[in-house]
């Protein structure tokens, strides 16, 4: 088979690249059976009216009008491999013409629950300031340096949102024998009950936790929900744990809640990113940051790779993608995450 004759894949994989998400062994498979067309995610529209009429596959999530969606009579996939989705391209026409939209997502759940156990057993037993104070030669020894410690293990968990971080966390919890609370507004209550948590309302999850982890997504309904009464509702002392994206909370209002010593909270995200310099989150007591972090392993990106190869070529013999997220058409247009900026 020729060049000309493989089947088409735009990659736009903005803000990964294929070296990122591809082994060299998977890139060297990618580009024998499959014909790639490089561009930017601005890019894809300014493309010749041949290779979007010949495009099989999109390697990223760039902005797709009605019109350059009509030219691309070929397409079967949209491979989001920035994994947060964005209402930027006509879902209900995609879906109507049996397109598939897919993201690669599930590989960082994982990596960020590993993360966000070990900023809930910080804020427990404050490692981090410990070990600044024994570098200062201020620490503080035995039960003199555990005022504030507390246990995880047996804890009041709640969890805000369940999707696959959310199931990654759950089981990383579940050796520590938690009694876990989770509220998630998309899902019945016996897939919750199934997972072995209680379903609970949000005002249930935060006024009866010792530790509350927050991995929902940023949806067009729920943009800045967790703010000052949220907070104040929290048991005193608790610790507030934020992995998914900081546009769910009202970060001013999480900032004086820790400021007034209500609450401690850790973070792996922020309202802007790359953080000002001046911003007071940094010298925040109380608050332990993390530089959206969390998924950011080379294991996870290189397993995108492996969930985009064995996809396509269930695709290419007729069969469902099942590597890949499927979005759904009842929710995906209310996504709201903001895209990473960085790798």
């Amino acid at each position: 088979m020729s060049d000309n004759t493989l089947p088409l894949v735009i990659s736009a994989p903005e803000p990964r690249t294929l070296d990122l998400i591809f082994t060299s062994p998977q890139l060297a498979r990618l580009k024998a059976k499959y014909r790639i067309v490089e561009t930017t995610a601005d890019g894809v529209v300014k493309l010749p009216a041949d290779v979007l009429a010949q495009a099989r596959y999109i390697v990223g999530q760039p902005p797709i009008s009605p019109q350059t969606l009509e030219q691309m009579k070929a397409l079967r996939c949209v491979f989001n491999v920035e994994t947060n989705l964005i209402n930027n391209m006509p879902y209900e026409t995609l879906f109507a013409r049996g397109i598939h939209v897919v993201t690669t997502g599930l590989v960082f759940a994982e990596p960020v629950a590993e993360l966000g156990l070990a900023l809930a057993l910080n804020l427990a037993r404050n490692i981090v300031d410990a070990d600044l104070a024994f570098r200062n030669g201020k620490e503080l020894w035995g039960g003199d340096g555990n005022r504030t410690a507390r246990l995880l293990s047996g804890a009041d968990v709640g969890i805000i949102g369940f999707g696959d971080l959310g199931r990654a966390l759950n089981r990383l919890l579940s050796g520590f024998r938690v009694s876990t609370k989770v509220f998630d507004p998309w899902l019945p209550p016996s897939i919750l009950i199934d997972n072995g948590v209680e379903p609970a309302s949000l005002d249930e999850v935060l006024s009866t936790s010792d530790f509350v982890f927050v991995v929902a997504s940023v949806t067009s309904e729920n943009q800045g929900f967790l703010g000052a009464e949220a907070f104040a509702s929290m048991r005193e002392g608790a610790a507030f744990i934020l992995l998914s994206r900081a546009g769910v909370v009202d970060f001013s209002a999480l900032m004086a809640a820790v400021k007034s010593g209500h609450i401690v909270a850790a973070s792996d995200v922020f309202p802007e990113e790359p953080l000002a310099q001046d911003h007071p989150v940094r010298t925040l007591p109380g608050f332990l940051r993390s530089a959206h972090r969390a998924g950011a392993l080379d294991i996870a990106f290189k397993r995108m790779g492996d969930m985009v190869l064995e996809d396509m070529d269930l695709i290419d013999r007729g069969l469902p993608p099942l590597r890949s997220k499927r979005a759904e058409r009842e929710t995906v247009s209310r996504m709201r995450s903001k895209p990473a900026d960085r790798n």
